[in-house]
């Protein structure tokens, strides 16, 4: 969502930017990381909104793939926020 309250397109781009964030993940890129998300950046939805959750901890161990992610938001005026979110406790 843009911070003028529009739907970012394409569709699919928390899809994209999560593909090109997968090799900066824990332990490093290995062979066949470009075929999971990163722990440290995956697409999802929230309360129906396409977003990309993107952990702290890739700043820490990767400043500039942080600094990427959050200058995509910037350049493409997306909504960020912080926020901490709890594993779901259902079975």
């Amino acid at each position: 969502m843009t911070r003028s309250g529009r739907t970012f397109r394409p569709s699919d781009w928390a899809e994209r930017l999560a593909g090109v964030m997968s090799p900066f993940r824990p332990g490093g890129a290995c062979p066949g990381s470009h075929l999971s998300y990163s722990p440290w950046c995956v697409p999802t939805a929230l309360n129906g909104v396409k977003c990309v959750v993107v952990n702290t901890a890739l700043r820490d161990h990767e400043p500039m793939a942080w600094d990427f992610v959050m200058n995509f938001a910037k350049d493409n005026e997306l909504q960020v926020t912080e926020a901490c979110l709890l594993p779901d406790d259902r079975p």
